[in-house]
């Protein structure tokens, strides 16, 4: 009958053709039996009686029992693995008796298959490899919900009413293509059934439960200047549900074709017939393994036994914090604190799971605001490379979309999907975003939750999940006016205070005039241009190799958890609190509020930063040398950005009596003359040295203000106007 070929094969249990061993027939029991021998143990059913009508296999285990069973499955999945299914489901029936009354019929048993080998680039999926298992790794960034596929189906035709019960439907997302006749037309019947007779029958079908599923090649994998490439995943029964957008993973399965949608009736005759014959893969999947720990670590870089013993040694060492710095960027002159920053953002802190079932992140953030042409960029680029997993991104570019989250409606079935953004993709890593004072204000809220509690929440469309983002943020942005202008103080940061306080330290850096080091600079660069090829061996002593870095790294961030010890705790609290009061002590002189608030988080930050330093040395527990330097970081960074208060940087104050002088001649300003009233500058002069003050630092101060836009200057009246 048209439409009713299976792909399958056909057997009954009559052994009368065993003795020709070149039938199919034969040939399939001989599988099945071997088959049944090999799965013989306790795990089908312990499965079994928890209710998990699965077995995972190994293709190793299988080869080291019969290398020629192992090999036909690897040539021909889509014949072997129905009757790995079917030799499955005997041995539960045997493996379970006596069942509970009730269960007399067994359960259909899945089996999912695993391997060790390499896995594939997603480039290398080439025609060749169709109807073979194929292992290939990425990342998930988006999942469909699940919905039913039937398995069997039962149809009836309109107009004689024939039944023709439980025809097999193939797996996959090829679908089942319906007779044009009906069966009874063959039969000699006078009254001929129309065409399109038959409809399926809901009640008598059988179903199983598919999610299709989007995989994206991981970042490090896509050359310079492509496209990412893409695939769908086919999973059905116990694969659904396994993973979640941002997952890495790597995927065991049947490369398979599906039709291409019809083309619209716009498209012509000419275009239907060009169509004939194309197909568009996917991927039926018969194992999937998540590389992302529920730590938020990846292990996807491979650590033998020898390079943990190198990294032992190397914790060891009592320089090996100095050797890391060194290594981070070193074509990068100068910026010392930078690079000690950047070792600890890529070392991270301990990730927490308190009782209440609230976590602490580990993760720590670094904000470069600064300069142009001061390496910024650059150091973003190093990360990146460096990082287990990275992702690099520009700000400009970035909406807050493409960074959390998006809800996009599925051209196929019209429903609606989520795809991970830049920071679910960097689940585990490190996400650089250059150019961050461009985004639009909105983009950046919406990053407040992914920076701090280290989840993207989606409520859109009907969707309300929550996405992992455990992540690192290595940002880099100007001043506002271009390059950093030491009188306009806190002015050059256009940061809202709530996503200042999520970065664990904040530089500024500055592109200082300098001769000496101008000259140190210039003679690095033009090494750095004229050595390019020089390899890190013969570099500066004590670099580390960017491959051995990168291991590191990953070994660290997996096998080291470290806590502060009990004097550290105690030295760190003392600390805080005198920060907290010298913050305090600032504000109430300069009577104005910093633009970088000193609050708790700031403390868990110098924790993260500790505990990153003895992660370096593989230690369980911070000491208090790592808190000493974690604050001495922190009052580099964070603290100094901080401090810049109203006169910071004015000409010719250095010493700490002329600017208590400044700062009291300021505040009398302000207070004896109200906004908008026009003075000139002589009253104004005259009035403050009456009071006992220095004309000179009047002047300064004046000239200070001004620079600030505080008051305007009319020239041709003379006067000062106040304007803030």
């Amino acid at each position: 009958m048209a439409g009713f070929d299976e792909y399958g094969v056909y057997f009954s249990d009559d052994l009368r053709g065993n003795d020709n061993n070149d039938s199919p027939n034969a040939n399939n029991l001989q599988v099945t039996r071997k088959l049944k021998e090999f799965i013989r143990d306790d795990q089908l059913r312990n499965h079994y009686n928890i209710g998990q009508f699965w077995i995972e296999v190994s293709i190793e285990d299988l080869a080291a029992y019969d290398e020629e069973l192992a090999n036909k499955i690897l040539k021909h999945p889509s014949e072997c693995l129905p009757l790995f299914e079917e030799a499955a489901k005997e041995v539960a029936d045997e493996v379970t008796k006596p069942r509970a009354i009730g269960e007399e019929t067994v359960k259909d048993i899945q089996v999912m298959l695993r391997s060790d080998s390499n896995p594939i680039s997603l480039r290398d999926l080439k025609s060749e490899c169709i109807s073979k298992l194929v292992r290939v790794s990425g990342i998930v960034i988006a999942a469909s919900s699940i919905r039913a596929k039937a398995t069997s189906i039962s149809l009836q035709c309109r107009s004689c009413r024939e039944v023709i019960s439980n025809i097999s439907v193939k797996p996959g997302l090829e679908g089942f293509l319906l007779p044009r006749k009906c069966n009874s037309d063959q039969t000699g019947r006078t009254v001929k059934c129309p065409l399109d007779p038959y409809f399926i029958i809901p009640d008598k079908c059988k179903c199983s439960d598919f999610q299709i599923l989007k995989l994206q090649e991981a970042p490090e994998a896509v050359p310079q200047g492509e496209m990412p490439r893409h695939l769908l995943l086919y999973c059905d029964r116990y694969l659904c549900e396994k993973v979640v957008p941002g997952n890495r993973v790597t995927v065991f399965g049947i490369y398979s074709i599906k039709k291409v949608a019809k083309p619209t009736r716009s498209s012509g005759l000419s275009e239907s017939r060009s169509n004939i014959g194309i197909r568009s893969p996917y991927l039926r999947i018969v194992g999937i393994k998540v590389e992302t720990e529920n730590s938020g670590h990846s292990s996807s870089i491979p650590i033998s036994s020898e390079d943990e013993e190198l990294f032992r040694h190397l914790a060891s060492s009592p320089n090996i914090y100095d050797r890391i710095a060194k290594s981070i960027a070193p074509s990068i002159y100068g910026f010392h604190d930078i690079k000690k920053a950047i070792a600890c953002l890529l070392f991270s802190g301990s990730r927490k799971l308190l009782p209440d079932g609230l976590t602490r992140r580990g993760d720590i953030n670094v904000l470069l605001l600064g300069d142009p042409g001061t390496a910024k960029s650059q150091f973003l680029k190093f990360v990146e490379k460096v990082a287990p997993i990275g992702v690099y991104t520009s700000g400009k570019g970035s909406s807050a979309a493409g960074l959390t989250a998006s809800v996009i409606r599925d051209p196929s079935s019209r429903n609606f999907v989520m795809e991970g953004g830049a920071m679910v993709l960097a689940d585990g890593g490190v996400v650089c975003i250059d150019e961050f004072d461009k985004m639009r204000e909105d983009d950046r809220v919406a990053i407040h939750e992914a920076m701090e509690q280290q989840t993207i929440s989606i409520a859109k469309a009907g969707i309300t999940t929550t996405l992992n983002s455990r992540c690192s943020v290595l940002a880099a942005a100007n001043s506002v006016f271009g390059r950093w202008d030491d009188t306009k103080a806190e002015q050059n940061i256009d940061f809202m205070p709530t996503i200042l306080a999520r970065f664990d330290m904040i530089f500024i850096v500055k592109d200082e005039h300098n001769e000496r080091r101008d000259a140190v600079l210039a003679k690095h660069v033009m090494d750095v241009h004229m050595n390019a090829q020089k390899t890190i061996e013969d570099s500066s002593e004590g670099e580390l190799s960017l491959n051995l870095l990168k291991k590191y790294i990953a070994f660290s961030r997996a096998a080291c958890g470290p806590r502060l010890s009990a004097s550290a705790a105690n030295k760190l609290r003392d600390s805080y609190v005198a920060m907290r009061s010298g913050t305090r002590d600032f504000e109430q002189q300069s009577h104005k509020k910093s633009s970088i608030p000193i609050t708790v988080r700031q403390l868990e930050a110098i924790i993260r930063i500790s505990e990153s330093l003895a992660k370096m040395q593989l230690k369980p527990f911070a000491s208090d040398e790592h808190v000493e330097e974690a604050i001495r970081l922190f009052r580099a960074s964070t603290m100094k950005a901080a401090a810049s208060g109203d006169l910071t940087g004015a000409e010719g104050f250095t010493t700490e009596e002329d600017h208590r002088e400044m700062v009291r001649i300021e505040k009398q300003i302000k207070r004896r003359f109200p906004v908008g009233a026009q003075l000139s500058q002589n009253s104004i002069i005259q009035d403050l040295v009456n009071q006992g003050m220095s004309e000179r630092s009047i002047q300064r101060v004046l000239t200070c203000m001004l620079r600030k836009g505080e008051i305007q200057h009319r020239m041709q009246r003379k006067m000062l106007y106040r304007l803030k």
